[in-house]
């Protein structure tokens, strides 16, 4: 799609280009987290969404070493948000009425290790470049906070309570069996805004910089040892210093 000097950016094209982000999506989910997969099963992290995805790539220029990856979903409307990988955990009929087109984003990952924070920038600039190109109005998707233990982001969800609650007629409902439903529990609490910032996921950050909005509870998803929250950013709710910075690097 485009690069940067250091990095470049492309979309997928081959079998060995999605195995080489299954790969990945392996050694940050799985292997960092100390999980393991059923003995004898490759050492991949993949399932059957994968083939309804775009799969985006992000490659050192002088190595070809891929340092990040996160697949794409595009859907012409809401009435296709039934078959996201975030209706499984979530009741989503209030978005099945949006309008416009939009894109699911998930796996995001980066090498373990990697601090090089070009590597984010570049990873978003490319999705921005993709959101222009195919005219999508809402992108969304699953923020995790890694671990089960809910206290440990008090601060976090008591400031996601506070200021980034989804639109009403856009707010998911439970579905999943298990939840931290924090906007109620967490109602008295004022956030510590420092505490709460350096608890957020570098992801979720971004969503919020972006004018994101989250679901007012947190998915316990003991298979992956997160919680995650729904996460929306309407296109035309992104900061336009924000959104003239993405297309900058984007080109």
């Amino acid at each position: 799609m485009f690069g940067t000097g250091r990095y470049q950016t492309r979309i997928a094209e081959t079998p060995d280009d999605v195995t080489a982000c299954q790969r990945l999506r392996y050694r940050s989910f799985i292997a960092e987290r100390g999980l393991t997969l059923p003995p004898g099963s490759a050492p991949l992290d993949r399932d059957e969404f994968d083939a309804r995805c775009e799969h985006l790539m992000v490659e050192e220029t002088h190595s070809g070493d891929l340092v990040c990856c996160f697949r794409m979903m595009p859907m012409s409307d809401g009435s296709q948000i039934g078959r996201s990988y975030a209706a499984q955990y979530y009741d989503l009929d209030n978005l099945a009425g949006f309008p416009h087109r939009m894109v699911e984003m998930g796996r995001f990952c980066i090498v373990p290790g990697r601090r090089d924070p070009e590597i984010l920038r570049v990873a978003w600039a490319a999705m921005a470049r993709f959101v222009d190109d195919q005219k999508v109005e809402l992108l969304f998707g699953c923020s995790s906070f890694h671990g089960v233990d809910a206290e440990a982001y008090a601060d976090a969800f008591a400031l996601l309570r506070e200021r980034h609650i989804a639109p009403k007629r856009w707010l998911p409902r439970v579905k999943a069996p298990r939840v931290f439903r924090y906007a109620s529990a967490l109602r008295l609490r004022t956030p510590d805004l420092k505490l709460a910032l350096s608890r957020m996921p570098p992801l979720l950050r971004t969503y919020l910089q972006m004018g994101g909005w989250v679901s007012d509870h947190a998915v316990v998803d003991e298979n992956l040892n997160t919680l995650h929250v729904f996460t929306g950013v309407e296109i035309s709710r992104v900061p336009p210093a924000r959104a003239r910075m993405m297309r900058r690097v984007a080109g």
